[in-house]
């Protein structure tokens, strides 16, 4: 089972951000016996500038052109898509961060909203990020079924929850993919030993794909290192910087054996909060 992640550096432009995530798409082998996971880094097509941009760009599911040209990557390369995220409009004027999941044919699969919004201050150029002034909170979990096996979803700030995860595992997930745009302080510090950990508590392999470098012309800068993280909590595969495919071969052999020598799901005796799926 082949699974790809896409380190970006995305920008303001929608139009450069797709030419350059199908100039990546196309250097994927597409052998037809072979199907393909890809994952792309949370905000793929808009990342950077001001909040108003990204309510610009939000409409409802059915009218959005953002999902539509997802979709259509996700269709010309025979490819299952873990779509990042894009702005999509809430009910309440706000905007979801709403990762989509496309199958091969660029039919939805499953989708996610971002359920904990960045509402913090950090120690860089921004200071301060206020996710909540645009972002709407999601309403549910997601696990979706894929040819690759339950995909459970969450998207960059949501790896400091491990309720969530915990969650996700119950529901029945397998892989838990991740698109992020961590920041580069925030990164340096918690990103890799975060991961690790969800990976070890929930027994599933973990697709972290991230945002890279300086955006926009240092309106912004993000920590990279997307990570292909094993249920044992071994890094598989990184890129520690720079644009480009992180890729690996899973083998769900792998996550068998480590849940029936360490069966943590039937030893836990703690009840985790439930949200609707």
């Amino acid at each position: 089972m082949q699974v790809n992640l896409l380190q970006c550096q995305s920008g303001r432009s929608v139009i450069d951000n797709l030419k350059f995530i199908e100039s990546q798409l196309k250097q994927l082998p597409h052998e037809t016996d072979s199907q393909q996971l890809v994952v792309l880094p949370e905000c793929c097509l808009l990342f950077g500038g001001q909040e108003s941009q990204q309510l610009e760009y939000a409409t409802d599911e059915a009218h959005s052109q953002l999902k539509q040209d997802l979709a259509a990557l996700a269709s010309k390369y025979s490819i299952v898509l873990v779509a990042g995220s894009i702005p999509i409009l809430a009910e309440d004027g706000r905007i979801y961060n709403r990762c989509y999941v496309f199958d091969t044919d660029a039919s939805v699969l499953g989708y996610y909203d971002k359920l904990h919004l960045f509402d913090v201050e950090v120690s860089d150029g921004t200071k301060q990020y206020r996710e909540s002034d645009a972002f709407c909170p999601g309403k549910h979990i997601a696990v979706v079924d894929t040819p690759f096996g339950k995909l459970g979803l969450s998207i960059c700030y949501d790896i400091r929850f491990a309720d969530l995860f915990r969650a996700l595992r119950e529901a029945g997930a397998e892989i838990i993919a991740l698109p992020a745009a961590f920041t580069k302080v925030t990164g340096e510090a918690h990103w890799q030993v975060l991961l690790q950990a969800r990976a070890i508590e929930t027994q599933c392999f973990v697709l972290a794909a991230a945002q890279w470098g300086v955006h926009n012309d240092g309106g912004r800068e993000t920590w990279g290192q997307s990570m292909i993280i094993s249920p044992w909590g071994s890094i598989i595969a990184e890129k520690p910087s720079g644009t480009g495919w992180v890729s690996a071969e899973l083998d769900m052999s792998e996550l068998t054996d480590v849940r029936a020598k360490m069966p943590i799901i039937n030893h836990n005796r703690f009840q985790s909060p439930k949200l609707s799926e």
